[in-house]
């Protein structure tokens, strides 16, 4: 079953979002320290109103566990959504003004997509996907964006086979990503 996240998931979605997001995590928080990081993405995943909130995460649960999750959100919001982050690393005495942005206004941007390693290829993944795109739509979104690395075939063909086309090639935090969209058509 695919259900909005709640603040009470924490334990189980921000490993599924560290997963995702890989080596940007550290990249992002500028710490090698995975328990900070753990903390910092715990504290943004239960409050409201930036971008790694619980309230833009969809997951997966089955037999009561959460076994994946998406992370999405309007693209033109980045800017606002991700002010908690750089609250918090000016705190810490971080001299970073502003990460690359990975989305733009006119999407609705799936941030992260992440599926529990013992559940994956079960299909959860895609449900999520088309979650996230009736997710857009109900919201008014008829351009999904996402990035996706440049050497992970498998997510690659995963989305092209769900209709997202390459867009562009983006340079973001010192990787090389595809930048793809879905554009919803009137019959889907």
């Amino acid at each position: 079953m695919i259900r909005p996240a709640q603040p009470e998931d924490v334990t189980e979605v921000v490993p599924l979002l560290l997963q995702a997001m890989g080596a940007l995590a550290s990249k992002l928080t500028h710490t090698q320290n995975q328990e900070t990081i753990n903390h910092i993405f715990e504290q943004l995943f239960q409050q409201p109103g930036n971008q790694y909130s619980y309230q833009n995460t969809l997951v997966f649960e089955e037999a009561g566990k959460v076994l994946g999750s998406l992370t999405a959100y309007d693209g033109g919001k980045l800017s606002e959504l991700r002010k908690p982050l750089l609250t918090y690393l000016s705190q810490t005495n971080v001299d970073d003004d502003n990460p690359d942005a990975e989305t733009q206004s006119g999407e609705f941007y799936f941030d992260s997509i992440s599926v529990a390693p013992d559940a994956q290829g079960k299909g959860i993944g895609k449900q999520l996907v088309k979650a996230g795109i009736a997710w857009g739509r109900q919201l008014g979104q008829d351009n999904m964006g996402l990035l996706v690395e440049q050497h992970s075939g498998r997510a690659l063909k995963l989305y092209q086979q769900l209709g997202f086309t390459i867009q562009k090639e983006k340079e973001f935090m010192g990787g090389l990503y595809h930048h793809m969209q879905f554009k919803v058509q009137a019959s889907y």
